[in-house]
């Protein structure tokens, strides 16, 4: 006959079985909701030629466009000219006064051309040392046809770095044209493509930025 024992852990072992499946499981924690994607700041270019709005990539491109928006709220950009004009390539300025005399910059900004947006018409990007990729501090240039070769190929190098394109141009872009087609030689520093006529960035005023 089986022992007073065995009948007790015969009838204990089911039981706690039963408890183990019955037990309430651990409910996970809710996961936390996904960070909102940053506005798009938006900026106004008026210049001697028209008006040109710019809306910015924070997401893709966080450094450059602060370091932009930063030079804006200073001022930096008030009285400054397209200084490079290169038709069927790019229209550049931020960094130079009429008589072509320099503004002063602060630190430079990583490169963030490896943000995967190309440097297409009308995008807007930030000019740097060619040789050196992490140089970027106040200039920038708006591209007036597909650039693909201004684009991020590899960090191997600085002549391969590519471009960091952090913004496009929303509005304006016959302003961008005009200003494209004006004459151009060499002039102060610069051996080539300087308008002979100022182009000037009068005022940049920062616009209501556009919600994701």
């Amino acid at each position: 006959m089986p022992s007073r024992l065995s009948l007790l852990l015969a009838l204990l072992l089911p039981l706690s079985a039963a408890a183990r499946v019955a037990a309430p499981t651990a409910v996970p924690a809710p996961a936390e909701p996904p960070a909102p994607a940053p506005a798009s700041p938006r900026v106004l270019l008026v210049t001697s030629m028209g008006e040109i709005t710019l809306e910015l990539d924070a997401a893709a491109a966080p450094r450059t466009v602060e370091n932009f928006l930063a030079y804006a709220r200073d001022g930096h950009y008030n009285g400054t000219v397209f200084h490079r004009v290169v038709p069927g390539l790019l229209v550049q300025a931020g960094g130079f006064t009429p008589d072509l005399q320099p503004k002063p910059s602060r630190a430079p900004v990583p490169n963030e051309a490896a943000n995967g947006l190309s440097n297409r018409r009308g995008t807007v990007a930030a000019a740097r040392d060619r040789g050196v990729a992490d140089s970027a501090t106040t200039q920038f240039f708006i591209n007036l046809v597909d650039n693909p070769k201004l684009d991020f190929q590899s960090a191997d190098s600085p002549y391969t770095a590519g471009y960091a394109v952090f913004g496009r141009v929303v509005q304006g872009l016959e302003v961008v044209d005009r200003i494209a087609a004006v004459p151009t030689g060499a002039q102060g520093p610069f051996p080539a493509w300087v308008p002979t006529a100022p182009v000037v960035i009068e005022r940049v005023q920062l616009l209501e930025p556009v919600a994701p």
